[in-house]
């Protein structure tokens, strides 16, 4: 049989009739003013709940539907979880959409975890900051000691291959740490234009690593900060921002074809961090825009970095999300490329020795991944 065949009209018969007797019971009810509680009703009419008995109904006129006729067991098939998804706006696996109109603010939390790290739970999901404003102007300064502490010697030394492939980018280049900005206290405190302690100093420290395994790479510095302020722009357009320096780049080089977004986290240290055979390490996780057209080619490609930096440092990685415009931007330049990514790296915690630790070995595993594709290539003639 057709599992597919168009519904009898018996089917809807008794449909409509059991629609008819339910409102037919409330109203003699509602007249005869009788007292019946939420227990007593449950326990009567249990059998009448609404999604099982249209898959009983169902059930009754087309048995294809259900392999196992004679089980007590109640199965509802997937197409029937959809209709009722569209229905009812709610999603068995997701207790958001239970509880979303009930509690306030939960619904605003749309990201989706695809794949999650170790502790990573709904309670814990990334953390966008509260966005800058003026008051930049008044921004944290950077602490001249802490910075000595973690002086690198060599970056100035590195030669950068003549082919550029990777680019990377801050569209939020203020984000920035506690530990190494002086008289600052809470997340908001973590924002600054200097980058030896912001975002685009652990750009800087991924160009070096990855230029040192032989990758090219473009590394864009713009303050996003002095950019919004010089067109007006809110703090909410540093992505239409920042998608105008990834377009100039890729039009005046088209061999760009990884594209890097780095930000950080604002949660706390006990979330943000990780101890892996006596190294501590920022915990890092990736950010997929579901709004477009890449996002499935991007995601594959995060899943499997993710699942190489899991292997090898356990822990490391909080996990891979998916947001939609529900809960952030949405695309985050990422319909640009296949192989964009949206990095967020460690929290306002962090300090740089962590930091720089999960930068090396994220280098790590971007720059294998890197070379096995290149080989991949290569051998399948397209090199």
């Amino acid at each position: 049989m057709n599992p597919l065949k168009i519904i009898p009209l018996k089917f809807i018969y008794r449909s409509v009739l059991v629609v008819l007797l339910m409102f037919f019971t409330i109203s003699l009810v509602v007249v005869l003013k009788v007292n019946i509680t939420s227990l007593k009703m449950s326990n009567s009419i249990g059998i009448l709940n609404g999604q099982k008995l249209f898959v009983e109904f169902f059930k009754a006129e087309n048995h294809s539907f259900f392999r196992k006729l004679n089980t007590p067991v109640f199965t509802i098939p997937k197409i029937t979880n959809v209709a009722f998804q569209i229905a009812t706006t709610i999603k068995p696996t997701d207790i958001r959409t239970y509880l979303g109109n009930e509690i306030p603010g939960l619904r605003m939390h749309e990201t989706e975890i695809v794949v999650a790290g170790e502790g990573t739970n709904l309670r814990n999901l990334p953390k966008e900051s509260a966005p800058p404003n003026k008051a930049l102007l008044k921004e944290r300064q950077a602490s001249e000691e802490k910075l000595k502490e973690n002086q690198r010697t060599d970056d100035g030394q590195l030669k950068n291959p003549e082919n550029k492939t990777v680019f990377i980018y801050q569209s939020h280049s203020w984000e920035s740490f506690l530990p190494v900005l002086n008289d600052a206290k809470i997340p908001n405190d973590a924002i600054s234009s200097d980058e030896r302690v912001n975002v685009i100093g652990l750009g800087n420290r991924l160009a070096s690593d990855l230029m040192s395994k032989g990758i090219g790479v473009e590394h864009d510095k713009s303050n996003m900060t002095q950019e919004l302020l010089k067109k007006g722009w809110e703090s909410t357009k540093a992505y239409t921002e920042s998608r105008e320096i990834v377009e100039a780049a890729t039009a005046n080089n088209h061999q760009l074809k990884y594209f890097i977004d780095i930000h950080r986290d604002s949660l706390g240290k006990e979330i943000t961090t990780k101890t892996i055979n006596g190294t501590s390490y920022a915990r890092l996780y990736f950010v997929v825009g579901k709004e477009n057209k890449n996002y499935l080619e991007n995601l594959e490609v995060a899943k499997e970095l993710n699942g190489e930096l899991e292997k090898k440092y356990p822990g490391i990685s909080r996990g891979v999300f998916l947001k939609t415009y529900k809960d952030g931007n949405g695309v985050y330049n990422q319909d640009l490329s296949n192989k964009a990514m949206l990095l967020e790296i460690g929290g306002v915690d962090n300090n740089l020795n962590e930091l720089h630790n999960t930068i090396d070995v994220f280098a790590e595993i971007l720059a294998n991944y890197y070379w096995k594709s290149n080989e991949s290539k290569v051998v399948n003639g397209s090199g």
